[in-house]
């Protein structure tokens, strides 16, 4: 798709001494990557940090292979897509947990992460615990990915309504992190992409404090203007108080999506305390 365009921006909020969120914008290679990380004592930012890199970096890796013998044109680019989106969720996970193990000082850090990749008319995601991503198309907003977090079951099972997770004490516990053990499993999608989408990642200092519908007027009033849009975002979240580090990466796709011919987005990468 050309006229692929990105934005990224991550703050610590009002109440938090550090920012323990790292994020990611390339364009060029269709990447936005975005980790939330846990543990304190800065081990969640450099849990964060390394998941976020990691991933980066393996995606540069892995489009720079030949494609898989008896694969040719787009079917061998999806195929590296969604093959490369579970290698490098992996990848960060041993890593991070190795690192836990080795080092007193990050022992129980951990991390989120949201991965979202475009190429050709199609949109891979792959995600560990509650780090979103959402799509607003034509005024309409949705989210794409679902919560690995205790209140996600309690509303999947019907015990509670979505009212009250949202203001539940325990929102914010999660089923599965990056870290935590030595393997993971991240739930990875295609979907496929329509011109003028707009997807958004965020960690959960944004849609803690920012319900659904007021993310998709924001969207849908400022949607043309992707870095505007990112920090009227976060400064909404701060103005509610900022609770949390916040972050927020958005992408716009254009008539056709093809790789290259974007600048990169000037994303400020760091890491939240959790």
């Amino acid at each position: 798709m050309s006229g692929l365009t990105m934005a990224g921006l991550t703050d610590p909020g009002r109440q938090r001494a550090g920012n323990e969120d790292s994020i990611a914008v390339q364009p060029e290679l269709g990447l936005a990557v975005l980790a939330d990380g846990m543990g304190g004592h800065q081990a969640g930012e450099v849990a964060s940090s390394m998941a976020v890199d990691i991933v980066r970096r393996h995606f540069v890796e892995a489009l720079a292979r030949p494609a898989p013998r008896g694969k040719k044109g787009r079917g061998a680019k999806e195929a590296v897509e969604l093959r490369a989106a579970g290698e490098a969720i992996r990848l960060a996970n041993s890593a991070i947990y190795e690192m836990a193990r080795a080092r007193p000082e990050c022992a129980g850090m951990g991390s989120t992460i949201v991965v979202a990749v475009f190429y050709g008319d199609k949109m891979c995601v792959a995600h560990v615990g509650d780090s979103r991503l959402y799509r607003f198309r034509r005024g309409r907003i949705e989210q794409l990915t679902q919560d690995h977090s205790v209140i996600q079951e309690l509303v999947s099972r019907g015990l509670v309504t979505r009212e009250e997770a949202q203001h539940s004490i325990g929102k914010n516990l999660v089923t599965r992190a990056l870290g935590v053990e030595s393997g993971v499993t991240p739930d990875i999608a295609e979907q496929t992409v329509q011109t003028g989408d707009i997807y958004l990642l965020c960690s959960d200092g944004l849609n803690d404090v920012i319900t659904d519908p007021e993310i998709a007027q924001e969207l849908g009033k400022n949607g043309a203007n992707l870095e505007e849009t990112t920090r009227r975002l976060v400064a909404l979240a701060n103005a509610r108080g900022g609770p949390d580090n916040i972050s927020v990466i958005l992408a716009r796709t254009g008539a056709q999506l093809e790789r290259g011919g974007n600048p990169p987005a000037r994303p400020r990468a760091a890491a939240k305390q959790g």
